[in-house]
């Protein structure tokens, strides 16, 4: 598996970096404390034409490869997991979709949109009684020949209030179970179509996680994301590519908690000597960092499989439930080799470990997870 970045890649890779330590990080604490939305960021990287790395030229995106994606994913992560919610949100659960399913008249009308930044996708399959176990849907649309009437309410719907195209899923046939759950592209402003609450959260605070209301909102016939019935196979593909992202999120988060440790604990002396000198201290950070490494490995495998359009269900799951496992092992860590101060807000450190708890539990809980991979490998 070649994981090599051309050189033009590379240098957008470290475009992207730059852009972070100078744009994204200043802002991550205030977000933070604020709860508030990335609004001048998502600007930024609509000016730059990231908002559509890897939509193809011709829909006026970048062109780039999926690697260099899930690359910028992590790159993100590193410095505000808020920002990158926002981005990933964008590029795995909507604009993959719909590069994958939709009709060209939906490609040409919307992914110029998506990748210019006038749009901002948000993904609607989440309910009260309906988050692991997708079939309980009471969302539902009605095919009334003209448009198809749809009702129902969502929740834990990232980018909420801020976007402006929702890909909202609904029972279409209640008999079918699954089989009866049907996808639609839902633009914001529609009559009927209102927000809710929006969430006060433990991490990721800065991004918008709002319910999204629907009352009798007609959303026109030719709006429709494949099939009739075709809603929970779409959804089980897009949550492949969604997994990888939430596996780089892992890895971004873990390596920057890292990051921003090493010269804390060098800074940092007890019994007259820094703590880096400590031997305890030293196998800490190189378990940690070899753990990051491992976990890398098995996003970016994953990431080549999608990018090369084969099966990856085992791998993206594999990839989330691990990396993401290691978020939350290497935040806590480094908090607890920063001592004192790691526990207040004056440091990253108490942020980043809030930030990752969500990791284990979006996108498909780490529960979940690790039923596919059993079920990939053939125990039932």
């Amino acid at each position: 598996m070649d994981l090599k970045f051309t050189s033009m890649e590379q240098d957008i890779i470290n475009m992207l970096e730059d852009f972070c330590v100078n744009e994204v990080k200043p802002l991550a604490a205030e977000l933070d404390e604020q709860e508030r939305f990335p609004t001048e960021t998502l600007e930024k990287l609509s000016e730059m034409g990231m908002m559509g790395m890897y939509i193809p030229e011709k829909y006026g995106g970048a062109g780039l490869s999926y690697n260099t994606y899930t690359a910028a994913n992590e790159i993100f992560n590193k410095y505000c997991a808020s920002t990158a919610c926002m981005f990933e949100v964008h590029g795995s659960l909507v604009t993959w979709p719909l590069l994958t399913y939709g009709t060209e008249e939906q490609k040409q009308k919307y992914l110029p949109k998506l990748a210019s930044g006038e749009m901002l996708g948000a993904f609607g399959l989440t309910e009260p009684g309906a988050g692991s176990d997708s079939s309980g849907q009471k969302t539902n649309a009605v095919d009334m020949g003209e448009y198809w009437l749809l009702n129902g309410t969502k929740c834990f719907i990232t980018n909420g209030y801020y976007a402006s195209l929702y890909l909202v899923f609904a029972m279409t046939d209640k008999d079918r179970g699954n089989k009866g759950i049907s996808a639609f592209l839902v633009e914001k402003g529609l009559k009927g179509f209102t927000f809710g609450t929006k969430e006060k959260k433990m991490g990721i605070r800065g991004t918008a996680t709002y319910e999204l209301i629907f009352e009798d909102v007609k959303v026109p016939k030719e709006n429709i994301l494949g099939k009739p019935g075709d809603g929970f196979k779409i959804a089980m593909s897009i949550l492949d590519g969604g997994r990888i992202s939430i596996g780089a999120q892992g890895v971004g988060i873990a390596q920057g908690a890292l990051n921003e440790l090493i010269p804390v604990i060098k800074a940092r002396k007890q019994f007259g000597r820094s703590i880096a000198s400590f031997q305890n201290t030293q196998f800490k950070v190189a378990e940690m960092q070899t753990e990051i490494d491992a976990a890398r490995l098995l996003v970016y495998r994953a990431s080549q499989l999608h990018q090369e359009k084969l099966s990856c269900i085992k791998e993206a799951s594999m990839a989330k439930y691990y990396a993401t496992k290691v978020a939350n092992d290497v935040t806590r860590m480094c908090l607890q080799l920063a001592g004192g101060i790691g526990y207040t807000r004056e440091y990253p450190f108490e942020r980043f470990m809030r930030d990752a708890k969500i990791t284990e539990i979006y996108e498909g809980t780490n529960e979940i997870q690790r039923i596919i991979i059993a079920g990939e490998l053939g125990i039932h």
